[in-house]
């Protein structure tokens, strides 16, 4: 509410003071002008904290470079052996986790996340909330919590660590005092000085807990029920590996013990992980408690500009308010649709959302790219593919950068850092929950792009972001494109800022006095639009570096289409993968080509041209609209000259077979779909209802558990890898979900059907992703076409998150024609 009203306010101050004094034009130009400031001022002050390492179980920083980050640690301490593989930090698969995540979470505000640790039999609990005020960003706070779980002994024993790094020269961070020798009885509290922060005050409280205890002689240096600290100081780039610098700590103060005791005499294991109290200056701390049983106790971060110090009844009452606002918006913007209202639907979305929203992170560092520019990656000769691997093996990548990133990520175990096409995905839901934060994401990613319109697919920044990728796929290449589904974001907000706006255009509406910063862009479309003319330079780069790098080849081949210009073909391929499509390992014509043509991609470029021509009519570009409709219109057309299939009833790929002749390679499934799922189709094209026919069929596409990544009688169905070639995936699941519903509210010949498929397929979803959820406490990255299980990667609630739009969908199941719902995207 405190944003809200500065927004008011500043709305109020334009249009008392400012306009009186200037022609009512001038005013308001001005005065737009102004509010575009302030409200991008107040969007980086919203967002500026949160639990930005997603990667971590529970990592603040800022979405600043060389900033302060902190992290947090734990492990049981009952015997001397496993405490190396049972402490916890970053985010890992096959942990003896039995689920963790946020049940509920807003990306400005705040909120709870559980961590249910079997295999260290304890419940732990992070509350975060951010507390407005001042000019860094507010203040934070967090309480962490430990709850011994059923199987877990009465007198369990956990250590707990939080730490805090400065990363920037000259930024300081220092303890208000060193205790005694032995530690800190009370809350320890640090100083800080930053330049991009301020002077900032931290303090992690004693809390609520029992201290285990030892009789053994070294309890004279060691008190258990004593916080310890110990300060370091190490180079930048080593700050980021805490654990394993916490447990080289660790080992020196066994050796310490060995040393002093004999391994015969050693203490009780509890105490001889604890590390000893050596506080003083450094650039790294780590904060240490030991306890037994239940535990509790409190983060809380003071920005020396708000004026006024965090204290634990703050935290306790924002927790409390944080959770209230959350669940009343939730139940508004999300409310799932029948038949899915029962309660377990709804914890079931919020925690899918939140879980998208906590896994939003910052990223900053370097990444590996070739630039060489080799004439093999233009992959112009019959074997190419082989004449690329040997330009890659030459190894002429380089660091390029810094670079910074905003982005939600798919996997907090397996995949935490930026992925280009699963961002349009994610940031469907955000956009309904939170659209000026979707719009700071989209400017972050087109930030990253370079002179020729290129933006890397994976973004791997840093040395920490590398240490969860293999080596060889480091390396990002000039000429690789990916699916551009940010497009999909930007076409859904330009056709709600045309809702809003009207018939009007740029310099019509006035500014609404009501605005708050999760919709500002869309309440005041003067802001909409002034970020859309920034941005669509960026967006027109782009397309056309799709078209330059990615074309596709009609006129060596004498291929008989409608537009000669638009054919489409990715580039990056090997003889079973085009990881570039995002399809991986699906069935494509063998062996590859140049003279290959790619249905999926010349959908994509179809989308974006759609795309561009709203937005650059919505922005006053009106010859810019005719290029992107004649684009579109040749799309339109060369799908079906190029890409159709009649006795496949289906959209194929295109080759060139042993007689340089044009031929279709028709592997059934989510490729044969693709002008279907972005909406390329009009509701009474004849080749809908072929499509609709492939996907219904049960012996092909349509599965209990969603619709099938390949056809059952295909050939390669559920081979080698098996990614893409028979399990169910959410987000192509989703998009054939929107364009079902859309051809049921569109009448047409095949609407009836569709909705039949509309009906059938969303509960099919839901109920698949949901059982399987409740099964194991996760979101899976795929889904068994046969039984429904989840697979692959575990907590991935990036677009699997998509359930959530999904629930919120109309039950259509009554649907006769002429009533009303709501757009979906």
């Amino acid at each position: 509410m405190a944003f809200k009203s500065q927004v008011t306010a500043l709305l109020s101050f334009l249009f008392i003071s400012l306009f009186p004094v200037l022609s009512i034009c001038d005013a308001q130009v001005e005065g737009e002008g102004i509010l575009n400031a302030e409200i991008g001022r107040l969007n980086n002050q919203s967002l500026l904290w949160g639990p930005y390492r997603p990667n971590l179980y529970f990592g603040v920083r800022p979405r600043i470079p060389k900033s302060i980050t902190t992290g947090l640690l734990w492990s049981k301490v009952d015997n001397y052996v496993d405490v190396q593989n049972s402490f916890r930090y970053t985010c890992e698969q096959n942990e003896g986790m039995a689920g963790y995540g946020w049940d509920e979470y807003d990306t400005r505000k705040g909120g709870v996340q559980h961590i249910h640790d079997a295999g260290n039999k304890i419940d732990i609990t992070t509350e975060f909330v951010k507390i407005p005020g001042g000019g860094h960003g507010g203040s934070w706070a967090a309480r962490i919590r430990g709850e011994p779980r059923d199987d877990a002994p009465s007198d369990l024993k956990t250590t707990v660590l939080f730490y805090v790094a400065s990363e920037a020269l000259g930024d300081t961070v220092e303890l208000v005092n060193n205790g005694d020798q032995n530690g800190f009885e009370g809350d320890v509290t640090f100083m800080g000085k930053s330049q991009s922060l301020g002077d900032f005050k931290l303090v992690i409280t004693k809390g609520e807990g029992e201290h285990p205890g030892s009789n053994h002689p070294i309890s004279d240096k060691r008190e258990l029920d004593k916080t310890t600290v110990q300060s370091l100081i190490l180079p930048e780039e080593h700050l980021w590996q805490a654990k394993q610098i916490l447990f080289q700590q660790l080992k020196a103060g066994v050796d310490e013990i060995i040393q002093d005791f004999g391994a015969e005499n050693a203490p009780p294991p509890w105490q001889v992980y604890q590390l000893p109290n050596k506080p003083g200056t450094g650039n790294l701390h780590f904060v240490q408690k030991v306890f037994e049983g239940a535990f509790e106790f409190d983060i809380l971060f003071s920005s020396g500009s708000a004026g006024k110090d965090v204290e634990s009844a703050d935290l306790t009452r924002e927790i409390k308010s944080t959770t209230e606002a959350f669940n009343e918006r939730f139940a508004d913007v999300f409310a799932p649709q029948a038949p899915f209202k029962a309660d377990k639907y709804r914890k079931f979305g919020r925690s899918m959302l939140s879980n998208l929203a906590g896994g939003i992170g910052y990223f900053y560092g370097k990444h590996v790219v070739d630039r060489s520019y080799a004439p093999e990656y233009d992959e112009e000769n019959e074997g190419f593919w082989e004449e690329t691997a040997e330009a890659r093996a030459r190894r002429q990548e380089q660091l390029e950068g810094p670079y910074e990133l905003f982005s939600s990520i798919p996997s907090r175990p397996f995949f935490p850092r930026g992925f280009l096409w699963d961002e349009g995905f994610h940031l469907l839901p955000i956009a309904d929950w939170d659209i000026d934060l979707t719009l700071e994401i989209v400017k972050s990613w087109y930030n990253l792009m370079d002179e020729d319109g290129w933006i890397a697919r994976e973004q791997i920044l840093g040395d920490e972001a590398r240490s969860k990728v293999p080596p060889e796929f480091q390396v990002q290449y000039p000429h690789y494109a990916n699916p551009p589904t940010l497009y999909l974001v930007l076409e859904a907000f330009t056709e709600r800022l045309q809702k809003t706006n009207g018939s009007q255009r740029v310099g019509k509406e006035h500014l609404a006095l009501d605005a708050v910063l999760e919709s500002a862009h869309v309440d005041n479309p003067s802001l909409g639009i002034e970020y859309l003319r920034n941005l669509y330079p960026l967006l027109r780069r782009q397309f056309l570096w799709f078209k330059k790098t990615q074309f596709g080849d009609i006129k060596s081949y004498d291929r008989e289409a409608y537009s000669t210009k638009e054919a489409y073909r990715w580039r990056g391929r090997s003889v079973q993968h085009i990881l570039t499509s995002g399809l991986d390992d699906y069935p494509r014509p063998q062996p590859p080509h140049p003279g290959e043509l790619h249905v999926d991609l010349m959908s994509w470029m179809g989308m974006m041209a759609r795309s561009l021509a709203k937005i650059a009519d919505f922005v006053g570009l009106p010859e810019d609209v005719q290029e992107y409709n004649t684009a579109f219109d040749g799309i339109s057309h060369n799908l079906v000259d190029l890409h159709w299939s009649e006795s496949a009833g289906c959209f194929c790929d295109a080759t060139i077979d042993e007689f340089e002749e044009h031929t279709l390679v028709c592997h059934k499934g989510y490729i044969s779909l693709f002008p279907f799922l972005l909406g390329l189709l009009e509701p009474n094209d004849p080749h809908l209802g072929k499509l609709l026919d492939l996907l219904g069929d049960e012996e092909e596409l349509f599965s209990p558990h969603g619709i099938r990544s390949l056809s059952k009688k295909s050939e390669f169905y559920g081979t080698d890898e098996n990614y893409w070639r028979s399990p169910v995936w959410i987000n192509i699941n989703y998009l054939a979900i929107v364009q079902l519903r859309n051809y049921v509210l569109n009448p047409g010949p095949y609407s009836e059907k569709a909705k039949d498929l509309y009906v059938k397929l969303r509960k099919n979803i839901i109920e698949t992703v949901y059982d399987s959820w409740e099964e194991t406490g996760f979101a899976w990255e795929q889904y068994n076409p046969e039984t429904g299980k989840g697979q692959r990667t575990q907590h991935f609630t990036g677009w699997t998150s998509l359930v959530v739009k999904i629930m919120a969908m109309d039950d259509l199941s009554w649907w006769t024609g002429g009533n009303h719902v709501r757009d979906e995207l």
